[in-house]
């Protein structure tokens, strides 16, 4: 009598457990649909229309016009999107290389008196906001009283240089700023690479005799990879969105030098407030920044479906 009871209250069990889950997710996926799903489907839909909160008409469909108008434009998302891909593929190239060097660095100088200090001072430039940021150095790199000049003038005697005055300079020095911010952010994601490769393995490598290269590719590359190309992944995406850094400092100056894609996408919207072409400039953006994703994740993992 006591098999048939336990194979009913299988499934009861099973309900329960489905209607706990149901329960514990569902106020993430209510935040998700509310605040990422309806939003992403309405500025879809406004991407069609011709729309401006200026002119007090109503929204005027006008299909794919939007679309036209900014590929039409060679001074607009064409100028932007190669100004952004250079700041991005520099920026992150530097950030990446800096920050596996200092990475190793203090990975392999456990001992060292005052790592626990020098990580904290490395760590504090990523701890601040961008916009706290771009104001300091947009007083450190002014050229009458900014402490960059002065330092170039007791070093090397050179002149007064305007570094985010001049159009030479400008998107260099902004791009400078975004390393120095986010180097830290690398040699965090190096560190825990590096944290996942067996201790064992190291030691095997070692009794060995294998060269440091090979273990490089054949062990700590092996094992750190996915957390490596992740930190990659996530400033990629992080720095094509790059806005609060450069509205404190250049605001798309001098000229138009610094105007990434997000700059051009916020005065559109929140300042000329023309939400149909915004809305269309977005849907593009969105369409690039998957784009990108999905190149990092097929390349992170083709070695594992070749093996596969």
């Amino acid at each position: 009598m006591s098999k048939p009871s336990r194979a009913a209250g299988r499934p009861r069990l099973l309900d329960d457990r489905r209607m706990l889950v149901l329960v514990l997710l569902a106020p993430v996926l209510t935040f998700f649909v509310v605040f990422n799903t309806i939003p992403t489907l309405w500025l879809l839909g406004l991407s069609f229309y011709n729309y401006s909160l200026t002119s007090g008409a109503p929204p005027e469909f006008i299909g794919l016009r939007n679309f036209v108008q900014i590929f039409g434009n060679r001074n607009g998302i064409w100028f932007d999107l190669s100004r952004t891909f250079v700041f991005v593929g520099f920026g992150v190239g530097i950030q990446t290389v800096l920050g596996a060097l200092l990475g190793f660095l203090f990975w392999g100088s456990k001992a060292m008196p005052g790592r626990r200090l020098a990580l904290t001072l490395l760590f504090a430039p990523m701890v601040l906001t961008p916009v706290a940021t771009g104001t300091f150095f947009r007083f450190i790199y002014d050229p009458t009283f900014g402490v960059l000049n002065a330092i170039l003038h007791g070093l090397f005697g050179t002149q007064p240089i305007n570094f985010i005055g001049d159009p030479a300079t400008a998107y260099w020095a902004v791009l400078a700023v975004d390393c120095w911010m986010w180097t830290p952010f690398m040699t965090l994601m190096t560190l825990a690479a590096l944290g996942s490769v067996p201790t064992a393995e190291l030691e095997a490598a070692e009794i060995d005799r294998i060269p440091w290269p090979r273990r490089l590719t054949l062990v700590i590359w092996h094992h750190g990879k996915f957390i490596l190309m992740l930190g990659v992944l996530l400033r990629t995406i992080d720095s094509f969105k790059t806005l609060d850094l450069i509205i404190p400092m250049t605001k798309g100056g001098p000229g138009q030098q610094t105007r990434l894609v997000a700059l051009e996408l916020n005065k559109q919207a929140f300042e000329s407030f023309n939400m149909g072409w915004s809305s269309a400039y977005s849907v593009l953006l969105l369409l690039i920044s998957i784009a990108m994703t999905s190149v990092f994740i097929f390349v992170l993992n083709l070695r594992r479906r070749r093996q596969a």
